[in-house]
């Protein structure tokens, strides 16, 4: 006999125990609940903002938001609702639990004034369905060091620069600007609150992940300001006849301008008996394969999607980033939640942008998803027009929506949440 599942929010202290061992329990993990894993947990965590479904005193099922701040195109950024520990027990599913906690966060964000929601979909097929699309994408490389050509004699910035190791302080003390600096003119990119720094620089740490303390390097322009940041960890492997085979892994590379960039790709693919350099998730156009001598030398081991966004207020997006050329088009989105739907007038050009609703005829019909896919400057209307994913009401409007909406660097969140 089943009893009745109860939603509970906002979450109570003394839920959080159970709500942990549930959360453990759908993302693979031992489902257990120690005690350092609920306090640091708990600093982290707006209750109010937390769900849990409960099957009598058992949690089945998880999610929490948090605020965010997402950077738009041109550097402005948004209010974002940012999803996150979202786990349904598999001995609870297709009882529409994820579509009750989902409903629930969304209205709430939606009336506090959020534009909208983000997430990282662990799995594709799951968010479309409420309203979210992929709006930025990552990659990840393996490279080859030997074959990547570059001479580690010429390591050194060329600029007048400098690399050197730092430690965990400095890291906490200096990363957290560098960070804004980047979140100023990278669109895509999220902000890092100060727990962010404490976790990925072991001050602390999670009792069921091991840590392993990276190294870190700091790169100074001429001028002296700290324009990067790079940290990552290595093996080591040698093989027979003392031959090195070790392989250095990059957790974190932050920088602000292309000399910063290429300085620090220079020496971390020129560091003694290291010969395979594994990225981590870097952006799809990341100047990366093109710095290589030979660009073959980096092998491609993941491209995926990686940042959802779902839009709660239409107007703001549009009228928060920039546009290249001047243009207007009228967008008739649908969306099945009845939070965002509608049809909406944007006049845009280089000076700014207005949008608002509108009686006018539509140039373009699409499910609300596809402006999250859009609005980053990621995707291609005309492509998504081709895909049948959107109607072009007027002839010439998916190209004159890539005109105004594609940008020239892709989009980039190099965080997961």
């Amino acid at each position: 006999m089943r009893m009745a599942l109860e939603l509970r929010t906002p979450l109570a202290d003394s839920d959080l125990s159970n709500w942990t061992v549930a959360l453990n329990t759908g993302f693979l993990r031992p489902p257990e609940a120690p005690k350092e894993e609920v306090e640091l947990r708990r600093e982290q965590m707006d209750l109010s903002r937390t769900q849990g479904v409960f099957d009598g005193d058992r949690c089945v099922a998880t999610f929490r938001s948090f605020a965010q701040r997402l950077t738009a195109v041109g550097g402005a950024d948004v209010a974002a609702d940012a999803i996150s520990n979202v786990a349904v027990s598999a001995t609870h599913r297709r009882r529409g639990l994820l579509s009750r906690m989902m409903e629930h966060d969304l209205r709430a964000a939606k009336e506090r004034g959020e534009a909208v929601a983000t997430l990282i979909a662990a799995e594709y097929p799951i968010y479309g369905r409420y309203g979210f699309g992929p709006a930025t994408w990552i990659t990840e490389w393996q490279v080859d060091v030997p074959r990547a050509g570059l001479d580690p004699r010429h390591s050194a910035p060329v600029d007048g620069g400098r690399v050197d190791f730092a430690d965990a302080d400095e890291v906490r003390k200096l990363g957290p600007a560098l960070h804004e600096r980047l979140r100023a003119e990278q669109h895509g990119v999220i902000d890092r609150p100060d727990h962010w720094w404490r976790i990925n620089t072991g001050q602390r740490q999670y009792p069921n992940r091991p840590w392993t303390e990276p190294f870190y390097v700091l790169y100074r322009s001429p001028e002296g300001s700290v324009d990067g940041l790079l940290a990552y960890t290595a093996d080591d492997r040698w093989e027979g006849n003392k031959r090195p085979h070790n392989t250095a892994t990059m957790l974190e590379l932050t920088t602000v301008t292309p000399a910063a960039e290429r300085a620090l790709w220079h020496f971390l693919l020129s560091v003694d008996w290291v010969t395979r350099v594994n990225t981590g998730r870097r952006a799809p156009d990341d100047l990366l394969p093109l710095l290589l001598g030979d660009p073959r030398a980096a092998q491609v081991t993941m491209y995926a999607d990686w940042l959802w966004l779902r839009p709660l207020d239409v107007p703001q997006l549009l009228e928060t980033r920039t546009y290249p050329v001047e243009g207007s088009l009228v967008l008739e989105l649908r969306d099945a939640a009845g939070l965002a739907g509608g049809r909406y007038f944007l006049e845009a050009g280089p000076d700014g942008a207005a949008c608002a609703t509108t009686g006018r005829p539509a140039d373009l019909t699409m499910d609300i998803g596809e402006l999250g896919t859009l609005w980053l400057g990621d995707e291609s209307a005309v492509r998504l027009a081709s895909l049948g994913r959107i109607a072009e009401e007027r002839p010439g409007a998916a190209a004159l929506a890539d005109r105004l909406l594609r940008t020239p660097r892709r989009p980039w969140c190099p965080d997961g949440f």
